[in-house]
């Protein structure tokens, strides 16, 4: 393989920062003003979310004795705590977010220890369950954006609908008719040419940019110490479990196209440094980190195979964190246009879930019981969580929160139909998630 010099380290670090830039920033973008965060509180919540990227790569990349993989990968926001954070912003606080993230990621740490033993309660009938009812409570999300966002004066009105169907169809496009790193960053390309039309309609102020300060120091705690709710820590700890079982399947595609064999120890170091990003995130008021498959299709795609590549992108993720004029700048992306692309991103979770039911046997009747329960289930309580209201508040915390009660659904019936498949051998699960993150990375 050619040497590389430093410039070109550093420019195809860059190209990583951009093919998960749009993922990184969209997180942010749709859970501030969703838990009701202010223009400088949102500009502040990207800018830390970019910082903390670029600690949990450098983390994950370089590594220690117990801690890291130690292959080129990039950590972002794991999408599907988007709803999660929201209903726990909404029901209980922002401070009950970061302190859920922080419990969930000291349980991860923990857990690593033992991941073999527990990816056998989570099949993909369980986390494929779990994926699809993430992503189908997101939808109203995604279709309040597209009008304008909720309470809005302009809500619905023919602009908003005429933007956000704009952005749809530019990422359609964009798929349709690009390969590789172009369509790898769709949502960016698309995100920023709905926002140009925008400008051109009156709708974009720059009013926000030109207050920005040039730099800032991060600071722990921005929005309040965290507060530690039993419900809340044990939703995103579900959420951090499922992102545990992915991260796994990425690291062995990540091992193979880097022709690495990776045994236990790697993976535990791995899963260990990913629950340790998890509790960084928590700290710094930002979000829970998994591993990022789409970089690991950008190593697939320019066989660049080498860490340093990836350790310049974090360290480009850092200096970006400290600039809110960048962060400000993403902030000028008008509700309609994120909505637009919130759709097939959203629309994509509950894909994820439908391929990792795809394995599933589904001439077995009990298969299909648990998925009919926990998804109806699940979405029903995130639509009616008033038929919940005459219980008790501790045991509603945990009922209205439909992620919550459909994954425990999903759970507890295979533990009931499927508990002699639950014994058997876990060699076949591990190559399903190498399969499933091989097919991604093509």
């Amino acid at each position: 393989m050619e040497k590389l010099n430093t410039w070109k380290v550093g420019t195809l670090g860059f190209q990583h920062v951009l093919a998960m830039y749009a993922g990184a920033v969209i997180v942010p973008l749709i859970v501030g003003p969703a838990i009701g965060l202010n223009a400088e509180q949102l500009a502040y919540l990207i800018s830390i979310d970019l910082f903390t990227c670029g600690i949990a790569t450098l983390l994950q990349v370089i590594g220690g004795k117990h801690f890291g993989i130690k292959l080129p990968v990039i950590l972002g926001c794991t999408f599907t705590a988007v709803g999660p954070m929201i209903a726990i912003g909404n029901m209980q606080g922002i401070t009950a977010i970061y302190g859920a993230i922080i419990a969930s990621g000291i349980i991860v740490m923990i857990l690593s220890q033992f991941m073999s033993k527990i990816m056998r309660f989570f099949p993909p009938i369980v986390t494929g369950s779990v994926v699809a009812i993430i992503g189908v409570s997101l939808i109203p999300v995604a279709m309040n954006n597209a009008a304008g966002g909720q309470g809005d004066p302009s809500f619905g009105s023919l602009e908003n609908l005429f933007l956000a169907t704009l952005t749809l169809i530019l990422i359609i496009i964009m798929n349709r008719f690009f390969k590789g790193y172009m369509r790898a960053i769709s949502v960016l390309l698309s995100l920023i040419a709905g926002t140009v039309v925008a400008y051109f309609m009156g709708i974009v102020s720059f009013a926000e940019v030109a207050n920005a300060s040039w730099f800032h120091l991060v600071q722990p705690f921005y929005f309040g110490f965290p507060t530690f709710n039993a419900s809340a820590i044990l939703t995103m700890t579900l959420v951090a479990i499922v992102s545990m079982i992915e991260s796994t399947g990425v690291f062995l595609a990540l091992g193979d196209v880097c022709e690495r064999k990776l045994d236990s120890k790697d993976i535990k170091k791995g899963l260990r440094a990913e629950g340790l990003a998890v509790v960084i995130g928590g700290i710094f008021n930002s979000f829970p980190y998994t591993s990022f498959s789409q970089n690991v299709g950008l190593v697939a795609l320019t066989k660049v195979k080498t860490r340093n590549v990836v350790i310049a992108a974090g360290v480009i993720l850092m200096i970006l964190g400290l600039l809110p004029k960048v962060a400000a700048l993403t902030t000028i992306i008008p509700m309609a246009v994120l909505g637009g692309a919130m759709i097939p991103m959203f629309g994509m979770v509950i894909s994820s879930g439908i391929r990792m039911l795809s394995t599933v046997d589904f001439s077995k009747n009990e298969n299909l019981l648990i998925v009919a329960c926990s998804i109806g289930i699940g979405l029903g309580s995130a639509v009616v969580p008033a038929i919940f209201g005459n219980l008790p508040e501790s045991v509603r915390l945990l009922v209205e929160n439909g992620i919550v009660i459909g994954s425990l659904t999903a759970i507890l019936l295979n533990l009931v139909f499927n508990y002699k498949e639950i014994n058997s051998s876990k060699s076949e699960q591990l190559e399903q998630l190498k399969n499933d993150h091989s097919m991604e990375v093509i």
